[in-house]
């Protein structure tokens, strides 16, 4: 490689889309057959403060307004948060040494305060595969093979350019195939990265999430209203986690999070005083769910990722998100199983639980909107 140049950005994020505090952090490589290359590795600026709800986003306008001492403190503190976040190896070594380096990768630290986002490019196309890490765990092998300009498909059928026409067509056939392999391995390696992202941002960091699941639980234990509103509840936000993710909508994080709020505070109280499902109720639920799908986008839509990664990540983040919500249900249905009684059920578990999720649900509306 000619160079190597490692560029830190202070996340200067839209305040768009970004339901959950704070995302992932991105580390994007982005290689040029000519030996260049640079890794960038965005930082969002609130997860310098105790509490990041309480800090507005930090947009590019509003970094140059800064002085140079706030720009200063802000980039050490950034390269501290990468320095405890991950290591960086190109071949056998931990930093790049030498030209013939034939992988790259990293590796997220124990003390990782945040998920890493591992995603590469190649002569500006961004390649498919793409690593969800959480702490203490290591990225692919990225090959870097392609370095001195042809890639090593390509060298492996010029060297076979004094054979036969036939023994041509077979080596390339069998590069074909090797491709064909190596795509499918890709996306599933991505689908399978989102899907347990998905899953953990509902179980068990998204509290709100979770609340919200176990205000649709309780209002009755019948397998029917169960399956209809968290039916109609999957419909509504993998819609808006679509659309989003495609950023044909967007939604201010300051509108979307105070009624994420309010929504598990109305759907507790209505099981404290409209204890019987009714139909309506999924009119409610579908447009909770709507709110709560643009709450979920910013865990894809923050990153410039292939089309073909983009919808598979969509759809294995989506997956977890489905299988982070009947494992909430699951635990719930558990934990009140020895309850048959349904009046003894309503007054142990449904009303005190309702109460006590609609209080939460009422506190973060208010902290959201007046602090």
């Amino acid at each position: 490689m000619k160079f190597l140049k490692i560029t830190l950005l202070l996340s200067l994020l839209s305040p768009f889309l970004h339901g959950h505090p704070i995302p992932d952090i991105p580390v994007v490589g982005k290689f040029n057959s000519d030996g260049n290359c640079s890794i960038y590795i965005e930082i969002d600026t609130r997860s310098f403060a105790e509490d990041p709800e309480q800090v507005p986003f930090l947009t590019s306008s509003d970094f140059k307004k800064l002085s140079d001492s706030n720009k200063t403190d802000l980039t050490l503190q950034a390269q501290k948060m990468v320095a405890d976040a991950l290591q960086i190896r190109f071949g056998k070594y931990d930093i790049f040494l030498e030209r013939n380096t034939n992988f790259y990768q990293i590796r997220s630290l124990v003390r990782a305060p945040y998920d890493l986002v591992f995603t590469n490019q190649i002569n500006g196309k961004p390649q498919r595969r793409v690593n969800v890490l959480f702490p203490d765990e290591e990225s692919f092998k990225f090959d870097l093979t392609f370095i001195d300009g042809k890639p090593i498909a390509q060298k492996k059928v010029e060297q076979k350019s004094g054979s036969t026409a036939e023994n041509i067509t077979q080596v390339s056939n069998s590069i074909a195939e090797k491709s064909s392999v190596e795509r499918r391995e890709d996306a599933r390696s991505t689908f399978y990265s989102f899907a347990r992202q998905g899953f953990v941002h509902v179980l068990p960091l998204g509290l709100d999430h979770i609340l919200f699941v176990l205000g649709l639980f309780f209002l009755s234990r019948k397998w029917k209203p169960i399956l209809y509103q968290v039916s109609v509840f999957t419909v509504a936000h993998t819609i808006t986690l679509g659309l989003a993710t495609l950023e044909l909508i967007s939604a201010p994080s300051h509108v979307v999070e105070p009624i994420i709020a309010a929504s598990i505070a109305v759907v507790a109280l209505e099981n404290i005083f409209f204890p019987n499902y009714r139909h309506s109720r999924l009119f409610i639920v579908f447009f909770f769910g709507l709110i709560h799908g643009l709450g979920f986008a910013g865990a894809l839509s923050a990153f410039d990722l292939d089309p073909a990664s983009l919808v598979i990540g969509l759809l294995g983040f989506n997956l977890g998100v489905e299988f982070g919500q009947l494992a909430v249900i699951a635990i719930a249905f558990f934990l009140t199983f020895w309850l048959k009684d349904e009046e003894k059920y309503r007054k142990i578990a449904v009303v005190p639980c309702s109460t006590l999720i609609a209080l939460m649900g009422t506190y973060w509306t208010i902290e959201r909107i007046f602090f």
